[in-house]
C-alpha cells in the first residue's frame, strides 16, 4: 500500500503513516484509541488481523462549502476471535502496532 492510497483532512502523524504502509493483508495488528466521554478517558484496545486502509468522506448532507467536508482515514480488519468484520477511523491519538511482521 502506498501512502498515497490514504486521504485524510487532517495530516496524519508521521509515525502513524509510517505503519500505515508497512501494513499488508493478513497480518495481526493491536489499535488503541482513547476514548472520551465528559472529563473521563479510557483506551479501547483491539486486535484484528488488516485487511486493508482506505479513506471517508464525511461531513453536511447540505450544499455547503468544501472546507466542510472531513476526510478520514480507516483501517479495516477481521476482529480476534470469531471473525467479525470491523473497521475504524483513526485520528490523531491512534495508535497501531505490528503485531505479525512475517506476512
Amino acid at each position: 500500500m502506498s501512502a498515497m492510497q490514504i486521504y485524510s483532512s487532517r495530516p496524519i502523524r508521521p509515525d502513524l503513516l509510517a505503519t500505515l504502509q508497512r501494513l499488508r493483508p493478513g497480518q495481526k495488528i493491536r489499535i488503541t484509541q482513547t476514548v472520551r466521554v465528559g472529563l473521563k478517558s479510557w483506551p479501547a484496545v483491539v486486535t484484528g488481523v488488516f485487511r486493508h486502509a482506505d479513506s471517508l468522506a464525511t461531513g453536511l448532507a447540505t450544499d455547503r462549502l468544501p472546507q466542510d467536508d472531513i476526510i478520514v482515514p480507516l483501517i479495516h480488519f477481521t476482529k480476534d476471535p470469531h471473525g467479525e468484520l470491523s473497521s475504524v477511523a483513526l485520528d490523531e491519538q491512534s495508535q497501531i502496532e505490528i503485531l505479525d511482521e512475517a506476512k
